[in-house]
């Protein structure tokens, strides 16, 4: 796996750590969705034998952001809610988290988003989403803060957004302003098929949009979804199927065994921390946030393996916290309780 010197890596390494990027103080910005998740009061049943709910502000790209703030980063949110108490209610969760909101817009005639979530006895996720259509769909280009886009050194999104217009062509022309003002763009599919008009449509929509991202990460289950093959951990399959020429780093999370890494000179794994999950929700958001925060700080970390390995465990310390507690915001880790993880380790 070496490295490629005509890939146009190396121009845009030196701008990265050298020119704009310097400038712009360690922002990410995340674009998408935010909504209520209501999570039942008890695990393991259904949706209809639920006996009551408990409402937790979630949505992958602001779960992101606020774990992000939470660690001690900045981060700002855009993205469209209703203008409703739900909507409202979610802009200042996000203030009070000190995630920048003033990408936030708010849809007199459309609600905010809402999904059920019923949770297994293992800590696993169903889902029943209510958005025909939800705010965040409604997203318009001309709505977008291009100032703020500007200002990032990561922008980072998912799939959810590129399902129906005119979100789908705002998040385009965002991640084209991103690019071309020198973020580094992450991007973490988040794959939720419930929400797609049929599986080639999200395999083929995710696809198209994958050779722009400098950073990406997957779960297990979305190599397999992606690469249609029955081995996601097969090294092969993920560099031939899924690291595009000018990737930097593709990750692919494995839930509590930890995640793996791919770079153009070196792959490893590294390990999880064990803890007794509660709720899985969140946990992938609170790995991409612990990354992306010591992405931003340094943005060239993926070329040396060591720090890489480092800032990977410390995902992976974000990611075991958010299980312990239910819900996706209300469960993410301080920098304070993921040191105290390091240091139990460091203590072995």
């Amino acid at each position: 796996m070496a490295a490629d010197p005509n890939s146009g890596d190396m121009e845009r390494l030196s701008l990265n750590s050298n020119g704009k990027q310097s400038e712009k103080g360690h922002l990410v910005v995340c674009f998408g969705e935010m909504l209520i998740d209501f999570v039942p009061t008890v695990n393991g049943v259904s949706l209809a034998q639920a006996p009551a709910f408990q409402k937790a502000p979630g949505g992958a790209p602001a779960n992101v952001a606020v774990c992000i703030a939470r660690l001690g980063g900045s981060s700002a949110f855009i993205g469209k809610v209703g203008d409703d108490e739900f909507g409202r209610m979610l802009a200042d969760i996000l203030k009070e988290n000190k995630v920048d909101n003033s990408g936030m817009r708010f849809d007199p005639s459309a609600r905010t988003a809402l999904a059920f979530v019923t949770l297994r006895d293992d800590g696993e996720r169903e889902f029943l989403f209510f958005r025909n259509p939800s705010a965040d769909i409604l997203l318009r280009e001309a709505e977008l803060d291009t100032d703020l886009i500007k200002k990032a050194t990561v922008f980072h999104y998912g799939s959810i957004s590129l399902i129906e217009e005119p979100c789908r062509s705002t998040q385009i022309a965002a991640m084209s302003i991103a690019k071309n003002s020198g973020c580094l763009l992450s991007f973490d599919p988040n794959l939720r098929l419930a929400l797609w008009p049929s599986d080639d449509a999200a395999r083929e929509r995710i696809m198209s949009v994958w050779e722009q991202a400098d950073i990406i990460k997957v779960s297990e289950d979305e190599v397999a979804f992606l690469t249609g093959d029955d081995d996601p951990y097969n090294d092969d399959v993920v560099m031939k199927k899924l690291f595009h020429p000018t990737l930097l780093l593709l990750l692919v999370s494995e839930g509590s065994h930890g995640c793996r890494y791919y770079t153009k000179k070196f792959c490893g794994r590294v390990p999880g921390v064990k803890v007794k999950p509660v709720d899985t929700t969140g946990a992938g958001d609170a790995f991409v946030g612990g990354i992306l925060y010591n992405l931003a700080s340094d943005p060239t970390l993926y070329r040396d393996e060591e720090k890489l390995r480092e800032a990977l465990y410390f995902a992976n310390a974000c990611g075991a916290i958010t299980v312990t507690e239910k819900g996706a915001i209300p469960a993410l880790p301080t920098k304070d309780a993921v040191e105290q993880v390091l240091a139990k380790r460091n203590n072995h």
